[in-house]
């Protein structure tokens, strides 16, 4: 894979998270895996991926113990999904919190100085993606390619080392 073709699939896999915004957060307890979904701030240019948490959640201890996280996001209308492996820290940087304060944040918390809330600073490791036409357009492309015999070509796959 060409250098052009490494950055062209970093982009494509940030433009998906942004596009998509919420995902599947897994942390590991012992063997255990934990799923929760949040929601999650990407920002490119500072090569992190920041979400919202609250200090009373299990979170911090679980990233403590096994820092290595998964964010897992879909899109099923789009036909879109992200798997991204990364390196999380537990932060208290408020004036990171005010920066991502939004509607969705004061469905939780009092406001950004709310002393509950923390930030996961998750970062990127290694990502994939999958990356296709919607739904009505993969389905038609698959009933033609039963028809006629040929392979499905339905979308873009990629493992990308971020």
């Amino acid at each position: 894979m060409t250098h052009d073709n490494e950055n062209e699939a970093d982009r494509k896999v940030w433009k998906l998270m942004d596009d998509i915004g919420t995902c599947m957060l897994v942390t590991r307890v012992g063997e255990e895996m934990h799923s929760r979904p949040v929601a999650a701030y990407s920002r490119r240019e500072e090569n992190t991926i920041y979400v919202m948490t609250d200090v009373s959640g299990h979170k911090d201890d679980e990233i403590a113990a096994q820092p290595i996280v998964n964010l897992s996001f879909a899109s099923p209308s789009a036909n879109s999904y992200v798997s991204l492996k990364g390196k999380a820290a537990v932060t208290n940087d408020r004036a990171k919190i005010k920066e991502l304060w939004n509607a969705f944040a004061k469905a939780w918390w009092d406001g950004p100085e709310d002393p509950r809330i923390r930030l996961l600073k998750i970062e990127p490791l290694q990502a994939e993606y999958w990356d296709s036409p919607g739904r009505m357009v993969a389905g038609a492309i698959m009933l033609f390619n039963a028809v006629t015999g040929k392979k499905a070509d339905v979308g873009e796959n990629r493992k990308v080392a971020m």
